[in-house]
């Protein structure tokens, strides 16, 4: 697109000689909504569309243009050019990265402290004295949507002079934004019918701007009204004037008498207004005793945000640590830890061959008509209470319990940890547990013994994960099916040792031990087995 820039020569006596076509682009940065952002000259600017299908600029407007390209001022927004293509009129204004005052204000994520709150009246105060100071005169359109933030927090005047560009769109039924846009507007030039701008007029919109500012709200956001009742009640000459609600600030470091000021500069009579040089001074006041600049306050922010990052991060660190060890806990309760080290570091668990190990199996005598007889919920009850305190003996035990279904509970010793005592694990366990069923009670059959059946067996197993979904630690072998038929085969409240554990356990002296005889086993044939019945009290060590 070609571009019309207008030089500084103020010779203009040929006008087309002073357009010299030059180019830009538009582009979309993301960032900016509903603004066109351009390239020109290698530097971000913002396009502003006038919505005017074509324009002829007169000689008066030719030197505004040249005019507007000589203000230079730290608090307004530059004019870079203006294009007259048909269909393409537009002009161009330096670009502002963190957009307007209005939008900045809104967001909930922005802290604005009192330092920045004052710098920002300041830099709106200094850009307008500047502009009423100039051939411009006066703004007239001034709101906080009129007012850009750019990357290094500065505030700039935006939307003044270039009438030429910009289209007046008339309205036969004023909407809900005409009278929005109308709240910056002084009362004397809502009942003008002839002048809608004043450099009194643009002190009121300062005020009004000030108000948002200090209250990080938008205008009479907290009087529940319909815009264009707000309009009505400010042209309401039969009452007290209205204008929004000035509260006590809760910034510890403000000044009070900036409510003052503000109250002077929307005053009702516009001649009790101060012009922005007198608000200009009267602000620098609040800076009094105060070296900290914009720039410090906004350091202070990133620092107090990075120590407040960091101490977040550290919570969050330890939260994690302490579910971690949860998590950990866990799954050391499902498998044997050294496992459960190997599956978390994404290694494979290989099955293993163990030659020599104790199974323990145990349940209860006569589960079947105790379950019939009471409800699902005393059965849970029953069973969590015993094994609560099952889980807490075999703890004090150098076992592995493998799983429980329903009322049978299996044990072993040997493996994963070997040990050649794991007859001994066992079998000392197996008399703690049988002594904890017959003290213990029931809760809703308080009169009943439990009558458990125990069963042990020594041999040869293997071990291995199995599962993916939810991995278990699985034994197999004979010496499972062997133990499972020993418990089988046993009698309640009695623990029944296959020959090869009678023959492990008696190379440990003081247990007492009482020969059953001969008993079949389903599947096995006929096998000698034998009672363990005690513990030598002569033997204790």
């Amino acid at each position: 697109m070609q571009l019309k820039s207008v030089s500084k020569s103020s010779n203009l006596n040929e006008s087309e000689e002073n357009l010299t076509p030059i180019s830009f682009r538009e582009f979309d940065d993301g960032l900016t909504d509903g603004v066109i952002i351009g390239i020109y000259k290698g530097e971000v600017v913002t396009v502003n569309y006038s919505g005017k299908r074509e324009l002829t600029l007169s000689r008066k407007d030719l030197v505004e243009l040249v005019k507007m390209k000589e203000l230079q001022h730290d608090n307004i927004v530059y004019f870079m050019g203006a294009c007259v293509e048909p269909d393409r009129v537009c002009y161009l204004t330096q670009y502002c990265a963190r957009g307007t005052l209005q939008d900045m204000l809104a967001d909930a994520q922005t802290s604005v402290d009192w330092t920045i709150k004052i710098s920002f009246l300041t830099d709106i105060s200094r850009g307008m004295n500047y502009l009423h100071k100039s051939f411009i005169g006066l703004h007239g359109k001034l709101t906080s949507n009129a007012c850009l933030i750019d990357s290094r927090w500065v505030l700039k005047i935006t939307d003044f002079g270039l009438s030429t560009f910009k289209l007046v769109l008339r309205e036969d039924k004023p909407g809900a934004n005409f009278y929005k846009n109308l709240l910056w507007t002084a009362p004397e030039h809502l009942m003008s019918s002839i002048s809608f701008a004043s450099q009194k007029g643009d002190v009121y919109s300062f005020a009004i701007i000030a108000y948002e500012v200090l209250y990080k709200c938008f205008p009479y956001d907290s009087i529940r009204l319909e815009y264009k009742d707000i309009i009505m009640r400010i042209l309401d000459l039969r009452i007290e004037p209205f204008r929004p609600h000035l509260s006590p600030l809760n910034d510890p470091d403000a000044n009070p008498a900036i409510l003052n000021l503000v109250a002077q500069c929307w005053s009702e009579d516009a001649n009790v207004r101060p012009t922005f040089d007198v608000i200009e001074k009267t602000l620098k006041k609040f800076y009094s005793g105060k070296t900290e600049s914009i720039v410090d306050s906004m350091l202070k922010k990133l620092e107090k945000y990075a120590n407040n990052l960091e101490m977040i991060v550290k919570q969050r660190t330890q939260e994690v640590i302490e579910e971690k060890k949860k998590t950990d806990l866990l799954l050391n309760s499902m498998l044997p830890p050294f496992i459960a080290e190997e599956l978390k570091a994404g290694r494979k668990v290989e099955p293993k061959m163990y030659q020599s190990a104790t199974v323990y199996f145990s349940d209860i005598v006569g589960f079947p008509t105790l379950s019939s007889e009471s409800t699902p919920m005393q059965i849970v009850d029953l069973l969590n209470d015993l094994y609560g305190a099952f889980d807490d003996t075999i703890s004090k035990h150098n076992v592995y319990k493998v799983e429980t279904i329903g009322d049978s509970y299996m044990v072993v010793s040997g493996l994963p940890q070997v040990t050649e005592r794991h007859v001994v694990e066992i079998c000392n366990m197996a008399l703690d547990l049988l002594g904890i069923v017959k003290t213990f009670k029931i809760r809703h059959r308080p009169e009943m013994t439990l009558m458990l059946r125990i069963g042990i067996h020594s041999g040869p197993c293997a071990a291995g994960v199995v599962g993916h979904t939810m991995p278990r630690y699985c034994l197999f072998g004979d010496t499972v099916n062997t133990a499972s038929r020993i418990e089988s085969t046993g009698e309640a409240l009695k623990i029944h040792l296959s020959t090869p554990a009678r023959d492990q356990l008696s190379r440990f002296p003081g247990y007492v031990v009482e020969m059953r005889g001969p008993t079949e086993l389903k599947g096995k044939g006929s096998m000698i087995t034998y009672w363990l019945l005690r513990k030598d009290s002569t033997h204790e060590n």
